[in-house]
């Protein structure tokens, strides 16, 4: 189904549906040897830690995710028993407490190795992002890249890819969804007050991953604009894909 976009008036319900409750080693990076801990559970604590750390650097606002629950699938640390991001959402520090203090960020994972990283989106000089399905997602940044659009980081969790762009106001983002026939609900915006996990974090759900890692360095990652990958983002989840059975 089509959700399509009428007066002005219906933008800020259909934004609030869309927005989220090493040379030098780039921070995120899973390490060479693939460790695990405890009970055959990929933790990568020592690289969770350091991805931390590093995103800190970069002025990146983070903070440790509630962890997930045994074996690191199906279940959340947290009180409620059917939780719908498992590892993945903010819980005790709550997400105005991230930060990129240097002494806090090693403080936190000094007593919570294990602790998926939440990035605080469009905080401070951290990125925003636009997220939508795996199978789209992959489909979207390929035609970007075909396009000859530099990218950003992509991340990529067992269900979602999510692309890092540059900060973006509300009604910035407002103007640029108004201007497409139709945005799907699939499709969500991380920014201001948002939240986005990490790698090489692994929550309830799996592993996080890069698909396309920050470049190595201290500097913080180039990021494009919002703009540059929106439409792409909504031709990926509406263009049927080719040799697909008409509905």
């Amino acid at each position: 189904m089509r959700e399509i976009l009428g007066k002005r008036r219906r933008l800020l319900s259909l934004l609030s549906g869309l927005l989220p409750g090493s040379g030098p080693a780039s921070p995120g990076r899973r390490p060479a040897d693939g460790s695990v801990t405890g009970a055959g559970r990929p933790a990568f604590t020592a690289a969770t830690a350091e991805a931390a750390a590093g995103f800190a650097r970069w002025g990146w606002r983070v903070l440790p995710a509630v962890a997930p629950g045994p074996q690191g699938h199906g279940g959340c640390a947290c009180p409620d028993a059917d939780c719908a991001s498992p590892g993945a959402h903010p819980f005790d520090p709550a997400l105005p407490a991230a930060t990129h203090d240097a002494r806090m960020v090693r403080w936190w994972w000094a007593n919570r190795p294990a602790a998926p990283v939440l990035l605080a989106t469009g905080e401070g000089e951290g990125p925003s992002a636009v997220s939508l399905p795996a199978v789209a997602g992959a489909r979207a940044v390929a035609e970007l890249e075909r396009e000859g659009v530099r990218l950003g980081p992509v991340v990529a969790s067992p269900t979602r890819w999510a692309l890092l762009v540059r900060p973006y106001s509300l009604e910035r983002l407002g103007e640029l969804l108004y201007a497409q026939d139709m945005v799907p609900g699939s499709l969500r915006f991380h920014g201001q007050g948002g939240y986005l996990v990490l790698p090489p974090s692994v929550t309830g759900q799996g592993r996080v991953r890069w698909v396309r890692e920050p470049e190595p360095g201290d500097a913080a990652p180039w990021l494009p604009d919002v703009e540059r990958v929106v439409g792409t983002a909504v031709t990926a989840l509406t263009r049927p894909e080719v040799g697909a059975p008409d509905a």
